[in-house]
């Protein structure tokens, strides 16, 4: 316990290790994976109807260009690097199919509106706000619709972005190492514009801008790392895998990827909400048994009651048997 302890005592007075650390015990009291889990099933159905759309839409746009509507779709598929070739072979044009732009559009939409309602769960989860204050299933299927036009509309310029790029370079134009480092700096800025808009926008109660853009810029950054970590695990590590285990690996890899993008953007929003409400340091030992409790997890405790607040002129009120502390040094940060 003298380890433990040390240990302890030092995440709590430095913030670089406390606020990760309590970044990571909100995450699990809010059951992330959970939510995440629900992200990515919703994200998952939504997928090859996308992909379809797309498609089938560069079928009608771009019938005369046979080698610009394989970039485009190379783009795209690129957001799943791990799995993108496999995605790439598996989704053809149908050349302009009335059927397939229907079921595209449909399937697509289901399943995006579903990406964004259960992320809306999430973001009030996260935030605690109470089940009364959120907007009800019109409303917030209004707000699912608005942010789908707008993270879409921002995903599709960056894919025509990066599409004109590579078939720039198809031609013999050399970009140079300059100009393709601007281009992953500027997909940073739009992803964390997205991101600040997401945030604010899936979130059912007043938050400032600058209340989420560390999280959006730490969750635009983490993106892109993916995005290149992705790639050279394609080329070296996995070179060959998803040829070898077929549609089971695409399967398999596709959900792996969309999960993990989903608990990223969950952790970066956990920033956000730990930063505000000042739920840091947290006790180490907090999660493995009823210990003493620093100001910070008491902040925390007393807000997720709040969460399940169902009607307004319901009173929830927290209370703790044990004082407060006085040698916790973050009674009154």
């Amino acid at each position: 316990m003298g380890k433990a302890d040390a240990l302890d005592r030092f995440q709590r007075r430095h913030r670089w290790a406390g606020l990760p650390l309590a970044v990571v015990y909100k995450y699990n009291d809010d059951q992330g994976n959970y939510l995440a889990a629900l992200i990515a099933f919703y994200g998952f159905l939504s997928v090859f109807p996308l992909l379809l759309l797309l498609v089938t839409v560069l079928g009608y746009a771009l019938h005369s260009n046979a080698d610009l509507q394989q970039e485009v779709v190379s783009s795209a598929v690129a957001q799943f690097p791990v799995i993108g070739d496999q995605l790439a072979s598996n989704i053809h044009s149908l050349h302009g199919n009335p059927l397939a732009l229907t079921v595209g559009l449909l399937g697509s939409v289901y399943g995006g509106l579903g990406v964004a309602q259960a992320a809306q769960n999430a973001m009030n989860k996260i935030w605690g706000v109470p089940r009364h204050a959120r907007p009800n299933a019109i409303k917030s299927r209004g707000i699912s619709l608005l942010l789908l036009l707008v993270i879409g509309g921002g995903l599709l310029l960056t894919t025509v972005l990066s599409a004109l790029s590579t078939a720039a370079h198809a031609y013999g134009a050399d970009l140079g190492a300059g100009s393709r480092a601007l281009t992953s700096v500027a997909a940073v800025v739009v992803n964390a514009l997205l991101f600040i808009f997401a945030f604010r926008v899936l979130t059912a109660r007043e938050i400032s801008t600058r209340q989420v853009r560390g999280g959006a810029i730490a969750a635009a950054i983490t993106w892109q790392l993916l995005q290149v970590i992705g790639t050279y695990a394609v080329g070296h590590a996995l070179k060959g895998a998803s040829a070898t285990y077929g549609v089971f690996g695409l399967v398999l890899g596709l959900i792996a990827w969309i999960y993990l993008g989903a608990v990223t953007v969950l952790l970066c929003a956990e920033i956000n909400v730990v930063r505000a409400g000042r739920f840091w340091p947290r006790s180490l030992m907090t999660p493995f048994k009823d210990t003493e409790l620093t100001a910070g997890d008491r902040r925390a405790y007393a807000s997720y009651p709040a969460t399940e607040q169902h009607k307004e002129s319901q009173n929830v009120d927290v209370d703790f048997d044990q004082p407060d502390s006085p040698h916790d040094p973050t009674a009154e940060r």
